[in-house]
């Protein structure tokens, strides 16, 4: 409690405190110097108190300022805050679209290699097929023809000694002079021989 409201107080106990008129109920008899040295008291007091009120409210006033401008300076970095997480943010989903971009490349790229890989592999086969075959259709080509050859070469062969048989056969008949036994002789000799064929 300051001492003007002290002062106050002890005007208004002074006042109850005070004596009525005879024959009033509203005027009262004042102790003359007693009032006046409360009331220069007051007079006194009033200028200080002012001042000191008006040096809280300058306080006040500097206080609020400078709660306003810390609550500007906080919300200021709450936004900026605010921002450079919206930016990190965007940062990681680019840097996360990127890296998927760069695994989905790979994959690609690896299926691509694989592919590759199988498409070659089943060229080198049907290669290694067809070259096969080629070598196994010209080998039946040279054994067609030498089988071929050779049974000319026999047949060619057997005929002469078939030839020579006879002229044989003949010489011999013509060497015998027509004996009967003897052409048959041979003609069953040749015939044995023919069926040893």
């Amino acid at each position: 409690m300051s001492r003007i409201e002290q002062l106050i107080n002890e005007i208004e106990e002074f006042i109850e405190s005070c004596k009525y008129q005879p024959l009033s109920n509203s005027k009262i008899i004042v102790n003359k110097e007693e009032m006046e040295e409360l009331l220069v008291e007051l007079r006194l007091r009033v200028p200080d108190e002012i001042k000191k009120y008006q040096k809280i409210i300058s306080q006040q006033e500097a206080i609020l300022a400078d709660a306003r401008t810390q609550a500007q300076n906080m919300i200021a970095d709450a936004n900026t805050q605010a921002e450079q997480l919206v930016s990190d943010h965007e940062i990681m989903q680019r840097a996360y679209q990127k890296a998927n971009e760069v695994v989905e490349d790979a994959r690609r790229q690896a299926q691509t290699i694989v592919e590759d890989a199988v498409n070659d592999a089943n060229n080198i086969r049907q290669g290694a097929v067809t070259y096969t075959d080629n070598m196994l259709s010209s080998l039946q080509t040279i054994i067609s023809n030498t089988v071929n050859e050779s049974r000319q070469t026999y047949e060619t062969f057997y005929q002469q000694l078939q030839d020579t048989y006879e002229v044989c056969t003949q010489n011999r008949n013509d060497l015998a002079g027509g004996v009967g036994e003897q052409e048959t002789y041979y003609e069953q000799s040749y015939s044995d021989a023919q069926g040893d064929k």
